[in-house]
């Protein structure tokens, strides 16, 4: 049996390794080397497994039944009303206050060629668990390539009709957790359109929207923090990013999403998913109380979240893409975030 504080590591030839530990699957650690070989922890966290387990359970986990917000926890499935859980104002944020990110999920060595290590990651949620219909079983893989790919496959199924959109929640910092914030660093996403979110509602409106002319914009790349400086209501409402960006051509198959580099040190990462959206968060609610790696504040902006998943309150509104899994169907979604060093 695993437990919460049971950690494992992929590491691939090029010395990129992972670290994660049983609870939440939380990624507790990425380390990248740059051009010159030097290597830093690219993701914000905790200096220990001790302080992760204590902390902000969201850092670097797992995150359902629901990834993102469900508008008053309601939903409505063939003519059946839910209620769930309201963990965020009045919204269902993430799966509720016991989501997949605080469960101690199975986890065991995953051996396969397309992958220098990989593990899989087993969870199972019962019928009614957090208010969600159907028991769900779901199965994670976290593999890491020789090219430098950090692969996250997720596979699930219910045995009734159930809402599902899961994601991992890690905070990217390309220069290195603990160094500063990503206000330096450039971001480009394959995303002219988003989805405006309502300060009133907490999250999005049902628009789509296009992002020209707009501080979402980042067709072509530009830092996060001129994004996060603009004079922009969607920015101010909550005083930078945190929205989702509607992925251009998506077809259901793999393709870029967004592309992170840090100028300093050259570090480099692109994203890449199946999913029609990536949600984009700039952590603008930390404001320096906890201590980070390097001993350093938490600080607002200190990292990126890059959220590959289904629109927010996909389940209420009939033109968002489908987030309804039936027992007959199958949930897929890959995620790959591939560091160019």
């Amino acid at each position: 049996m695993t437990k919460a504080a049971d950690v494992f590591k992929l590491k691939n030839r090029n010395n990129v390794e992972v670290t994660f530990i049983g609870r939440g699957g939380q990624i507790t650690s990425i380390n990248v080397p740059d051009s010159k070989g030097s290597i830093a922890d690219v993701v914000v966290g905790y200096e220990t497994i001790e302080e992760a387990l204590a902390g902000d359970g969201y850092f670097g986990a797992l995150c359902g039944r629901y990834a993102n917000r469900v508008v008053k926890g309601q939903f409505e499935i063939d003519g059946e009303k839910y209620q769930l859980e309201c963990n965020n104002d009045q919204n269902h944020l993430h799966g509720g206050s016991d989501g997949f990110n605080n469960r101690i999920w199975e986890v065991e060595a995953y051996d396969t060629n397309k992958f220098a290590q990989a593990y899989k990651l087993s969870l199972t949620s019962k019928d009614g668990d957090q208010k969600y219909p159907g028991e769900l079983k779901v199965e994670v893989i976290y593999g890491l390539t020789e090219e430098n790919e950090f692969v996250i496959e997720y596979i699930a199924n219910t045995t009734k009709a159930t809402i599902i959109n899961l994601t991992s929640h890690a905070y990217f910092n390309l220069k290195g957790a603990g160094t500063g914030t990503v206000e330096g660093q450039n971001l480009q996403l394959n995303a002219s359109k988003f989805t405006p979110i309502s300060a009133e509602i907490g999250t999005v409106t049902g628009e789509i929207a296009e992002v020209k002319d707009t501080a979402m914009d980042f067709v072509e790349p530009k830092t996060v923090g001129e994004a996060c400086a603009a004079d922009c209501p969607q920015v101010k409402i909550v005083d930078g990013i945190d929205h989702n960006f509607v992925i251009d051509g998506y077809d259901g198959m793999l393709r870029l999403a967004a592309r992170m580099s840090d100028p300093e040190s050259g570090r480099e990462m692109e994203v890449y998913t199946d999913q029609p959206g990536i949600q984009v968060y700039t952590g603008s609610h930390f404001d320096g109380s906890e201590t980070g790696k390097l001993g350093a504040p938490i600080v607002k902006w200190a990292g990126l979240a890059l959220e590959t998943q289904i629109f927010p309150d996909s389940p209420n509104k009939e033109h968002f893409p489908n987030a309804v899994l039936r027992p007959e169907e199958t949930y897929k979604h890959t995620c790959v975030y591939k560091f160019i060093i």
